[in-house]
């Protein structure tokens, strides 16, 4: 069905940018890149999906059955992503907040063309259709030089929430833990752009290297674009074992070695943070025993430290074992939404946030990545991301930040423009 050629490459990093820059000609484009993050899991340094041959896009409703009959039928690669409502059709939920963006519910397509990037050598996976085409766009993409960057205006970003207003709401949420409904929730707000008009290339290439983590992604369908600097795993497959690795827990990186060391410590050791992380690490691991062989669900690591360039992230590994007959679509159903996205216990969350929240999640706090012909995948959580949809010129970027018994509204606050700070600078440093 495909046909792969093994080609050496002289230097990856120049590779990447020729290959990113190849890639825009296309209507639909998934690009992942890991940025050579140190990973205990990981298959690829970079990998790249163009051209749609067969695609699915649906609403909610019946979602995971129907990318079950198409990762069934077509037991190829696929990539694509699975948006956060997708809650509406694992459990009795709704959205009905407002949506900015238009963007499908769930997307995948069966990429004509494949680059699976790893060290020096690049994996080459074409369909048998346009195999003959390989050579041709491998001698052009190795020549290809890159563009000059594009002016355009600096975007206006509006907060949909303002900090009084926010911290009311944190006090909503504080309200429902205290009287026992729930005793964790993530709780997010928009920051968004009317009639603005970017280059989504040129703001992902800034974006990635501001953060340069190991989920970051270009996703491209035809108008829609998502531009992610994500450090965060969702779940990954690897024949029967299952991994997750929930972040939560964030303090802020310093230039001076000392600082930066306290900052880390004192992350460590921050009961808050740690109390955040391990309810998540429970709720995950409840989710994971819904397809996990008996005894298999283990914590590898839990609240580890992680070092990336904008901040300090708490982050424990999860994993379980699964029946080789289990199919992937179930394990991805059973763990839906992610619970770092969402709280604990996990529908009483999603519930109570969607009555305070006041847009739609949409694509943030989805997930985005592939299956493997062998029903592997790998998939992010989607945070630190741009959304933006060309057509109806509306950007957005949303933030959050999980509420406990502990929390301080005004600390939850400062912790939410924290991350949304590389999000704007690139939008209005130009």
């Amino acid at each position: 069905m495909r046909t792969s050629v093994i080609k050496n490459i002289a230097n990856s990093s120049d590779f990447k940018n020729q290959l990113l820059n190849w890639s825009q000609q296309f209507r639909e484009i998934i690009y992942l890149d890991s940025n050579s993050y140190p990973q205990n899991y990981s298959s690829y340094d970079v990998v790249l999906a163009v051209d749609a041959f067969t695609s699915v896009t649906t609403d909610y409703y019946n979602a995971f059955e129907d990318l079950k009959q198409y990762q069934q039928q077509t037991k190829d690669w696929l990539f694509g992503y699975l948006s956060y409502d997708l809650k509406n059709d694992v459990e009795k939920l709704t959205s009905d907040n407002l949506d900015g963006l238009h963007f499908p519910d769930l997307f995948f397509f069966q990429p004509k063309k494949i680059f699976l990037l790893k060290g020096t050598e690049v994996e080459i996976c074409y369909l048998n259709m346009c195999d003959d085409e390989l050579e041709e766009d491998f001698e052009e993409i190795v020549k290809s030089q890159e563009g000059k960057d594009k002016s355009y205006e600096s975007v206006t970003i509006e907060q949909r929430v303002s900090k009084e207003h926010y911290i009311e709401k944190v006090n909503q949420v504080l309200w429902h833990i205290h009287r026992g409904d729930i005793y964790e929730a993530n709780f997010c707000m928009e920051f968004y752009a009317e009639n603005a008009e970017i280059h989504p290339l040129e703001i992902y290439q800034k974006l990635n290297s501001i953060s340069e983590p190991p989920f970051a992604t270009f996703f491209k369908n035809n108008t829609n674009y998502l531009l992610s600097a994500s450090p965060e795993r969702y779940l990954r497959k690897e024949g029967t074992k299952i991994i997750t690795q929930p972040i939560k827990g964030t303090a802020p990186r310093f230039t001076d070695i000392i600082l930066d060391e306290n900052a880390k410590m004192d992350l460590a050791q921050n009961t808050k943070e740690r109390s955040e992380n391990i309810m998540i690490v429970d709720l995950v691991r409840n989710d994971l025993s819904h397809t996990a062989t008996k005894g298999s669900v283990q914590v590898e690591e839990l609240c580890e430290i992680y070092r990336f360039k904008q901040v300090h992230q708490m982050i424990s590994t999860v994993v379980s074992e699964v029946d080789s007959s289990t199919s992937p679509i179930e394990i991805l159903k059973t763990t839906f939404p992610m619970g770092s996205m969402t709280g604990a216990p996990k529908i009483s969350a999603m519930q109570i946030i969607e009555e305070l929240e006041e847009t739609k999640r949409g694509l943030y706090s989805g997930a985005v990545g592939y299956f493997t012909p062998t029903g592997d995948f790998d998939f992010n959580v989607v945070i630190r991301s741009i959304l933006y949809n060309s057509k109806e010129k509306y950007l957005s970027f949303s933030v959050g930040s999980a509420i406990t018994a502990a929390s301080i509204p005004k600390n939850e606050y400062e912790e939410c423009l924290l991350k949304a700070r590389a999000m704007r600078e690139v939008l209005t440093d130009n």
